[in-house]
């Protein structure tokens, strides 16, 4: 028998959280029963397209859903659904314009509509009201509410969704064994970096407004203030890259402060860490927070990460409104050796290893399909 096919509805494949979640499992799902395709809405590749094309997997552009771009959009949407009758299931990953998809999704009649909410707040910017518009009309053409995390699961549907049991926190899972403080590969990674003797602060994130990498530098800057041996390893890539390098030059960090890029071996990478600080504005949940944790590294994020992420009772939050100094304090008292060798029970046992949510998922899919 052919397996199944479910549609995974992304902006694009890189290595973001959620796309990231969606690989994990991939990778471990039965694909002699479930087969994953991908709506992706940006015409240039994507990391992962190449390993999803190699596991069978299909990706299908769209263009960018804009203000101005809707008509186009919606008849694209429209005639793809006309032309890909296989399909009973559509898990929608792109937060309020799922709205979009999943009413055509709807209007093909297939049965199984899954909206996933992954974040918890949305920028202030032009796009804000054609956003609120698409939010009042998700709920009606969905009939599946998936969320990170509780506050992500409130923003996007709404807290009577919640309180009426409606919405599954489906966990942003990872492969917990894959994290697991591995002190040879410390070295060598730390080696390798010439960092053997520093105090390591890790972030793992786009370089974009929610991601608040301005603060971030201000934090490392007090840090280094007071601890010079202290250096910031910075893993991602985005429009604010470039502005954020002009002010680590205009600091004076750039021996102090490394740009990694986009990598593929975050796992090793944050063994190497000594704190993971991720000062976001807003999240859904914070996957990398899910990873550090399972690394076993101290974290410390903002009042904006919804206190779920916090698996292993060591995660600290601390408010936007106090300045610098105050967070770069919070930091340095982590300088000294700890305990790192974290029971993954307590991550397993909470729903964040992907083996322990594939079968759910896998019979949610294959139902529609009966």
């Amino acid at each position: 028998m052919e397996p199944i096919r479910v549609l995974q509805v992304v902006t694009i494949m890189n290595r973001g959280g959620l796309e990231t979640m969606l690989m994990n499992y991939y990778r471990q799902m039965d694909r002699t029963k479930v087969q994953f395709d991908f709506m992706v809405h940006r015409e240039e590749e994507g990391d992962y397209d190449n390993e999803i094309i190699r596991m069978g997997g299909k990706i299908f552009k769209m263009p960018p859903i804009r203000p101005g771009n809707y008509r186009k959009y919606f008849k694209e949407l429209e005639a793809f659904f006309y032309t890909n009758k296989n399909y009973k299931v559509v898990h929608a990953h792109i937060n309020e314009n799922s709205a979009f998809v999943l009413k055509y999704a709807k209007q093909a009649n297939i049965s199984g509509r899954i909206a996933h909410s992954h974040l918890a707040g949305l920028p202030l910017d032009f796009k804000l009201p054609f956003r609120l518009y698409a939010k009042m009309n998700l709920n009606e053409n969905t009939n599946h509410f998936f969320a990170c995390s509780i506050e992500a699961g409130d923003w996007l549907f709404g807290s009577k969704k919640t309180s009426d049991r409606q919405i599954k926190v489906f966990k942003n899972a990872i492969n917990c064994k894959e994290f697991s403080f591995n002190p040879p590969v410390r070295k060598k990674v730390r080696e390798a970096f010439k960092i053997e003797d520093k105090f390591v602060i890790g972030h793992v994130g786009r370089f974009n407004s929610q991601k608040n990498h301005s603060f971030l530098i201000d934090i490392f800057s007090e840090v280094y203030k007071r601890n010079n041996k202290a250096v910031l390893m910075l893993v991602g890539v985005g429009n604010l890259e470039r502005e954020i390098k002009q002010k680590v030059k205009r600091l004076n960090l750039c021996e102090s402060v490394h740009f990694l890029g986009l990598r593929s071996d975050i796992p090793e990478l944050m063994q190497a860490m000594d704190v993971f600080l991720f000062p976001s504005f807003y999240e859904g949940l914070g996957v990398v927070l899910i990873e550090a944790q399972a690394a076993g590294l101290k974290c410390i994020t903002s009042t904006g990460t919804p206190k779920e992420a916090d698996v292993t009772e060591t995660v600290e939050f601390l408010d936007l409104k106090k300045p610098a100094e105050y967070w770069a304090q919070k930091v340095l008292r982590n300088t000294q050796i700890y305990n790192r060798n974290l029971d993954t029970k307590k991550l397993i046992n909470k729903g964040y290893d992907v083996s322990t949510n594939i079968s759910w998922l896998s019979k949610l899919y294959v139902s529609h399909y009966q």
